[in-house]
C-alpha cells in the first residue's frame, strides 16, 4: 500500500453521505469483488432504473466507482469499486472522528490456520500470454503458501515477451509460465475463478467446484500498439492487479458466492 494521501474535510463529509444510503452502500457490497454492468447492478437492486442510475452518478462523484466499456459488447459498461480510494477514506474518517484512530492494515502475506488448504484462484482470460498470467504471478507471489494460483485461457497463445520481462522483474521464474487451455481446469475445486477479460467472460464454463466467480473488467494491453506506450500498459495493468488481489486476500476465508 502506498502512503495514504491528505484527503480535505468535505471529501470525507462526502464519503459519509455517499454511503448513508442504503441502496448505494449494497451497490459498493456487490462491487466488492466483481465488476458488473450497469444492467446486472439495475437487476440485483430493488430500485427502478433511473434511480439506479442517480445512486452509481453519485458514487462516482465521490470517486469510489470506476468505469469502464465493455471489449466484448460496447454497448455494456462495467463498473468498479476504486479499492484505494475507498480505502483511504475509510481512513480519513476514522482520522476526523478521533486522531487515535487508525485503518486497520492487513498483514503483508495471508498466513494458513492449522489444517486450512491453500486457497486456489483460477484467473481467465482469451489468449493466456498476458493479464491472466500477471495476476497469476502476482498472487502467488502476494499469497506465498497459503494460495495456489493458475492461469488459462479460451484460446491461448504464448505468452507475451513483456509479460515474461515483467515476471522476471518480480522474481519470478519465467520459465516456469505457459499458457494453458480452460478445459485443463474443469472439474477442479477453486475458491475464486476470476475472469479478467471482457471475452471469455461470456465464454467461461461452469466450475462447480468453484466458491465463488468474479470478473475483473481489465483492458488488454496487447490492444495497445505503440510500443512505449504498450510497456506502459503493462506496468498499469500489474498495478491494477496487484491492487485487487491485495484487497482480494483481506477478504475472509470461505469466499461468499457471486
Amino acid at each position: 500500500m502506498t502512503t495514504q494521501p491528505f484527503v480535505p474535510a468535505p471529501a470525507v463529509r462526502e464519503f459519509l453521505k455517499s454511503i448513508a444510503d442504503e441502496t448505494r452502500l449494497d451497490i459498493l457490497r456487490m462491487l466488492s469483488i466483481t465488476d458488473l454492468t450497469a444492467g446486472e447492478i439495475n437487476a440485483r437492486v430493488d430500485a427502478p432504473q433511473n434511480r439506479v442510475s442517480y445512486h452509481l452518478r453519485r458514487l462516482r462523484a465521490a470517486g469510489l466507482l470506476r468505469d469502464r466499456r465493455s471489449s466484448q459488447d460496447a454497448r455494456d459498461v462495467y463498473y468498479s469499486v476504486n479499492l484505494d480510494r475507498l480505502q483511504h477514506l475509510h481512513a480519513a474518517t476514522g482520522a476526523a472522528l478521533h486522531p487515535g484512530l487508525l485503518a486497520a492494515s492487513a498483514p503483508s502475506q495471508p498466513c494458513l490456520t492449522a489444517g486450512e488448504q491453500p486457497l486456489r484462484v483460477l484467473f481467465l482470460c482469451t489468449h493466456n500470454s498476458a493479464r491472466s498470467q500477471l495476476a497469476e504471478a502476482l498472487l502467488q507471489k502476494m499469497g506465498g503458501d497459503a494460495v495456489i494460483a493458475h492461469s488459462a485461457g479460451s484460446d491461448p497463445l504464448p505468452v507475451h515477451p513483456i509479460t515474461l520481462q515483467l515476471l522476471e522483474e518480480w522474481g519470478a521464474d519465467s520459465g516456469a509460465f505457459v499458457s494453458k487451455t480452460i478445459d485443463r481446469f474443469v472439474g477442479q475445486a477453486f475458491g475464486y475463478v476470476i475472469t479478467v477479460c471482457d471475452r471469455v467472460r461470456e465464454q467461461c464454463p461452469e466450475f462447480s467446484g468453484a466458491l465463488a466467480r468474479a470478473h475483473w473488467s481489465l483492458p488488454d494491453p496487447l490492444e495497445v500498439t505503440d510500443p512505449q506506450q504498450q510497456m506502459r500498459a503493462f506496468y498499469a495493468t500489474g498495478a491494477e492487479l496487484a491492487t485487487r488481489i491485495e484487497y482480494l486476500l483481506r477478504f475472509p476465508r470461505p469466499a461468499p458466492v457471486l
